[in-house]
């Protein structure tokens, strides 16, 4: 049973490296191409909403499209290269219990039957609702920590 867990760990372990590390060399391609900025700058009126940088948009787009483990390590250098507040950070991780990998979710939900579509604008309106009233809160903690 032991070699059984090890072998398996060691496989998901590859399985991530296979995925990740070519996303990572990606992202580095993108930013020496100024594409980084571009993408931020197209998705900061979704992230303006919420109360983020701009800079927030790349790393939430990653998240909702490959998911939290392949996207966990272009989240974390992200948030490490654009010293995103701690404020960003936990708005992307509220949009993205709710919304991440929202395609390969969607497309394993629509082989078994599911409305895809109902259930892709489901998930994406339950996380934008959740993270904007999560960052109307936030705002409002912060304003009453600031008068006090």
């Amino acid at each position: 049973m032991l070699k059984e867990a090890t072998v398996g760990s060691l496989l998901s372990i590859k399985q991530i490296a296979v995925i990740v590390i070519p996303i990572m060399v990606a992202m580095e391609f993108l930013k020496d191409l100024g594409a980084l900025d571009r993408i931020a700058n197209f998705f900061s009126p979704l992230v303006r909403v919420f109360g983020m940088r701009k800079e927030s948009g790349f790393p939430l787009i990653i998240g909702i499209i490959i998911g939290l483990s392949y996207g966990a390590g272009v989240i974390f250098r992200s948030a490490k290269e654009y010293q995103l507040p701690r404020r960003d950070l936990y708005l992307i991780t509220y949009f993205l219990v709710a919304a991440h990998a929202v395609f390969e979710d969607t497309a394993i939900f629509v082989a078994l039957g599911v409305n895809g579509a109902l259930l892709l604008t489901t998930r994406l309106l339950v996380a934008a609702l959740f993270t904007f009233l999560a960052s109307k809160l936030m705002r409002q903690e912060l304003e009453e920590e600031v008068n006090l």
